[in-house]
């Protein structure tokens, strides 16, 4: 891995931290070393990269603000790829052109500074437009594929190509990405409309303190764990188990939503997956439900990757 360290230097491809703590990139604030973290400097950056990942067989992952990920306590031996420097803006009347890397919750509050009606509700989702376009994020019956026109792609064959709404099969939680491993997100194109920028305000405003009733905000997470089956809702569900407070390590499940589960302060990337695991077997044997996981599961056994 050193020498790939030194080639990515040489290439001056941009900012590289060798051994980062994983805890640091992610909102559980759990996980373990990154051999190397890279921040490349531009789209042609990135491809430079890729094809020097490819060259040696190193495997990589494309992270964001870490928001909906639960790295392993393990090493990752490979490159993890921050766009943290894909993150230009542009507005044109009702249309955002907006870069991977860009915050969404700063990109909901440039809207509404812009008079621009359709992202309210990203405005508590502490991810990445890539990240959200990735997952199709979402929140009080909206999400990405009803604010998104095109996506700009990077492919698994290193070319950039668009990909219109229909094209990026948008689903719950699902998107294209999900299914093409090595396409990669570079940035996107929104329609929004026109609004009144003091109700806007307001609703955001609303939903920030609904949020902060409702969600606990107050410990490190990572979001709703489990996606809701068609016509429930997961926390419901695990609430019905009494399994509000179950804790393993320093994990557990709010007490606050069932559907959180927490860092009380020295918890392990191991104590979490415990506590998913042991949901998921209660909920099929209580109900014969399958419970998904919402959140991206990096650097376990391959049979508990997602």
């Amino acid at each position: 891995m050193e020498k790939i360290i030194n080639e990515i230097m040489n290439l001056k491809i941009g900012d590289v931290l060798v051994n980062a703590s994983l805890s640091k990139y992610t909102t559980y604030k759990v996980g373990g070393i990154a051999k190397v973290l890279v921040y490349p400097k531009n789209t042609e950056k990135l491809i430079e990269l890729m094809q020097l990942l490819r060259k040696n067989q190193i495997k990589h992952f494309i992270l964001g603000n870490g928001s909906n990920v639960l790295f392993s306590d393990n090493t990752y031996d490979g490159v993890i790829i921050k766009l943290d420097n894909f993150n230009e803006i542009e507005f044109n009347e009702t249309t955002i052109k907006v870069g991977a890397g860009y915050s969404l919750i700063k990109l909901a509050m440039e809207a509404v500074k812009h008079d621009l009606a359709g992202l309210e509700f990203a405005s508590g989702i502490p991810g990445t437009v890539g990240g959200a376009i990735f997952m199709n994020a979402g929140a009080y019956n909206s999400n990405m594929a009803h604010v998104v026109s095109s996506v700009d792609i990077l492919t698994d064959e290193l070319k950039v190509i668009t990909l219109s709404n229909e094209e990026m099969k948008f689903a719950y939680r699902e998107s294209i990405l999900q299914h093409k491993k090595d396409y990669i997100c570079l940035g996107a194109t929104l329609k929004l409309e026109y609004g009144i920028r003091e109700e806007l305000e307001l609703i955001m405003k609303d939903r920030k303190l609904q949020r902060k009733r409702t969600q606990p905000l107050e410990f490190p997470s990572a979001g709703s764990v489990f996606r809701n089956p068609t016509g429930m809702f997961a926390g419901k569900i695990i609430e019905d188990l009494n399994l509000k407070g179950y804790q393993v390590g320093g994990a557990k499940i709010s007490e606050k939503h069932a559907n959180f589960i927490i860092n009380t302060g020295n918890a392990t990337a191991s104590d979490i997956k415990q506590i998913i695991d042991l949901v998921k077997t209660k909920v099929k044997e209580k109900y014969n439900i399958k419970l998904r996981v919402e959140q991206r599961l990096v650097n376990w056994d391959k049979k508990n990757e997602k």
